[in-house]
């Protein structure tokens, strides 16, 4: 069943214990420091009037903490929660099954807890995760060169209708609109923190965003439009160097990217995304100190429109834009998932091997 929180009281009394009941179930959110840290960390308690409680890691982030360096609470989370570890597991070995309540039922579990246990870690639920990979399984097939119907099979869909109308919702096209001999053309990067679309030229980067962004399909119907044939799919020399160059970057190893960008937005536009480029790997800035930086100060607002016509995620890190009270703010791609990449890069320049982008 799901876990209710006790009053305030109770909560702060189980943090002052470190109470290990309490982990994973309810995080601290301190108004004094602006992080968020399991009720079992070892640093300094906060007063009480400083403490919010809340049971999800979610609901910390859309608050506007951040994480913990000391307790690692998203770290936590994921190992604390056998169940998602047993989930990532089964859908390896089962990626063709169509998932439903039902198959999680008879693994022995409650649907709803799984499904905020993934919910929380992940920003989505594990059958929307397991839908998800079986479109990828589609995509690679049309990549190779096969047929509809085959990517159909391939992706476990019985039905033609409900694959063309999975994948339009995923990608905003039918799937006979992706053909293999186009200019630009769409390949699939899977990441730690979720797939990826790339679109390539033979010599640029176009697009490189999450595949559950919400406004991923008005961007591909964008290319689209302004392409004359179309997209194609297939994996073309900038998608294949910008997923090497991820493999290193979520590997901590380097956040250093050189893979040519098509940069098709205005003068001042294009100057944005370059002071983006410019913030030094694990630090942040806020929209107008990138004002003032470009030499706009007033520009808040235009400089905040710029960021969010960003399309090509991670290698332009809008990521690293916070609100000036220090909050995450919008993302695109997630709150949670703009809270991993603000840790990962942190682990990075702690090591002294992050470059900037």
């Amino acid at each position: 069943m799901l876990f209710d929180l006790p009053d305030h009281a109770a909560l702060y009394a189980a943090l002052l214990a470190r109470d290990a009941r309490y982990d994973g179930q309810a995080y601290v959110c301190v108004a004094s420091t602006g992080i968020f840290c399991r009720l079992t960390c070892p640093a300094r308690k906060p007063k009480l009037e400083n403490c919010a409680f809340y049971a999800t890691i979610g609901e910390c982030i859309e608050a506007g903490f951040r994480a913990c360096k000391r307790c690692h609470p998203l770290r936590a989370a994921a190992l604390a929660d056998p169940a998602i570890a047993t989930f990532l597991n089964a859908l390896n070995e089962r990626p063709d099954l169509r998932w439903s309540e039902q198959h999680i039922e008879q693994m022995g579990y409650d649907p709803s807890t799984v499904r905020r246990s993934f919910k929380r870690q992940f920003g989505m639920t594990f059958l929307e995760m397991a839908r998800q990979r079986r479109i990828r399984e589609g995509f690679a097939t049309l990549a190779s060169g096969g047929k509809v119907i085959t990517a159909q099979y391939e992706a476990s869909f019985d039905s033609a209708s409900a694959f063309r109308a999975a994948f339009a919702r995923l990608l905003g096209c039918a799937p006979a609109a992706l053909v293999a001999d186009r200019p630009l053309r769409a390949t699939w990067i899977p990441t730690p923190l979720g797939d990826m679309i790339a679109i390539s030229s033979r010599s640029h980067l176009h697009l490189l965003e999450f595949v559950d962004r919400k406004g991923l399909p008005a961007e591909l119907k964008r290319l689209q439009a302004g392409s004359r044939e179309g997209l194609g799919i297939g994996a073309m020399p900038p998608s294949e160097q910008a997923a090497s160059e991820l493999g290193d970057y979520f590997a901590a190893r380097s956040a250093r990217f050189t893979t040519p960008l098509a940069l098709t937005g205005d003068a001042f536009t294009r100057q944005v995304w370059q002071a983006l480029r410019e913030i030094p790997v694990g630090e942040t800035r806020s929209y107008d100190d990138i004002a003032r930086r470009i030499g706009r100060p007033s520009a808040t607002r235009a400089v905040a429109r710029a960021n969010g016509a960003n399309q090509i995620a991670l290698i332009i890190p809008c990521h690293r834009v916070i609100g000036t009270d220090g909050s995450l703010m919008d993302y695109d791609g997630g709150l949670w998932r703009k809270q991993r990449l603000i840790e990962i890069e942190r682990q990075l320049r702690t090591s002294n091997r992050g470059e900037t982008a």
